[in-house]
């Protein structure tokens, strides 16, 4: 009965700890846009998307021109890249 009621009271404490990531495995989520990051300040062409395909290793590319209507699925292995008025990259995210 004692063993009980003090795993009963050890139990929240649990659901707090967090389990470290493991050293030295990559992160497999995402969608690329670490790996391309250089391109934030270019100037967005068509003639970069397959090499951004290829560096980011996605198949879904997205760009999204201001006052583009953009649908709001989230596909965490698609990239979107955000281009400002003058066509220059602004933000790269995943989704």
């Amino acid at each position: 009965m004692i063993r009980s009621a003090v795993l009963l009271a050890l139990l929240p404490l649990a659901a707090c700890m967090t389990t470290p990531k493991a050293q030295g495995l990559a992160d497999v989520s995402g969608c690329g846009d670490a790996k391309v990051a250089d391109l934030i300040g270019k100037r967005w062409t068509e003639a970069l998307r397959v090499p951004t395909q290829k560096r980011a290793g996605v198949q879904q590319l997205r760009v999204i021109a201001p006052g583009d209507a953009v649908t709001m699925d989230y596909r965490p292995d698609r990239l979107n890249i955000e281009t400002d008025a003058e066509g220059r990259v602004d933000r790269l995210k995943c989704g």
